[in-house]
């Protein structure tokens, strides 16, 4: 079953997250980007961030061997230290 991960953020360094987007695409079994939106309309209750991305992985394994791998763990820094971002996984429906 598809999972997404959804991540909000509040940008505080474009040109490192920038460097992390090009990382993170580079990491094995990068999953599929689906969003990226800056200019989101917010329905109800407070959203974090100016951005949502949402990338869709095939199943949790497949998002756990991109997530877990030594290429996007020297990634992740870069956008933890690029943004104040809140992240999900969300499971698909069958």
């Amino acid at each position: 079953m598809a999972v997404y991960f959804i991540v909000q953020e509040e940008i505080r360094d474009r040109e490192a997250l920038a460097q992390y987007g090009e990382q993170a695409r580079a990491a094995p079994n990068a999953g599929k980007v689906l969003a990226v939106d800056e200019a989101q309309t917010v329905i109800e209750g407070d959203w974090h961030g100016a951005r949502t991305v949402v990338i869709e992985f095939e199943d949790e394994a497949a998002f756990r061997a991109w997530y877990d791998s030594p290429e996007y763990q020297a990634a992740l820094p870069i956008r933890l230290g690029a943004t104040d971002s809140r992240a999900a996984l969300v499971q698909g429906r069958e």
